[in-house]
């Protein structure tokens, strides 16, 4: 218990007094070090949905250059009949390609992203013993307290950025696939062009 007012303190209450200042002081580092650590790991999650947007757009643009390569490859095949030219072997490949990789997910999109999502963290009582009725021990109460409910907040976030790494992982492979398949129809393109233009 405290001292009545005007009793002076004996050493012991000294120590415990400078124990509790230093205690509370310690709970205060750790409230604000945590609130950066959550800071930081919010933003990271803006950035990657920031990245995870481009990817999207990106993968939108393998999809359209898809469209208009199969488009010109079309026009160009009215044109080898019109020609009377035989069909290239290159284009069974590039027709194998794209069944590998524009197939997966139906139309080369990557499922969903689907983090696993946390109950809110209950926040317990009763962290800081009550030795001497102090109201810095209810301050460092509340911040232990705080300290808790924001590690266990981090924890579900930690997951959830987990969860879109591997989902954007997953989205990089799909194009650089496309990318790749849409390379191989564009020269079988290319070829197709050049030996038109060397029957006229």
């Amino acid at each position: 218990m405290a001292p009545s007012d005007g009793e002076p303190k004996t050493h012991l209450q000294l120590l415990a007094d400078r124990v509790i200042s230093e205690s509370l002081e310690s709970t205060r580092r750790s409230v604000a070090m945590c609130e950066e650590s959550w800071d930081a790991g919010a933003k990271t999650q803006v950035a990657l949905q920031r990245q995870a947007d481009q990817l999207d757009e990106v993968e939108q643009s393998m999809m359209q250059i898809r469209v208009e390569v199969r488009e010109a490859s079309g026009n160009l095949a009215k044109m080898r009949r019109c020609c009377c030219l035989c069909t290239l072997p290159c284009r069974e490949a590039s027709r194998f390609e794209e069944v590998a990789v524009w197939s997966r997910g139906g139309n080369g999109k990557v499922v969903g992203r689907q983090p696993k999502r946390l109950p809110p963290p209950e926040v317990a009582s009763g962290y800081i013993p009550r030795l001497t009725d102090d109201p810095r021990e209810d301050e460092m109460e509340a911040n232990v307290q705080r300290i808790s409910q924001i590690i266990g907040n981090m924890r579900a976030m930690a997951i959830d950025i987990g969860y879109e790494v591997e989902a954007q992982k997953a989205q990089v492979a799909v194009i650089a696939d496309m990318a790749t398949s849409n390379q191989c129809c564009i020269k079988d393109v290319t070829h197709q062009t050049g030996k038109i233009l060397k029957s006229q």
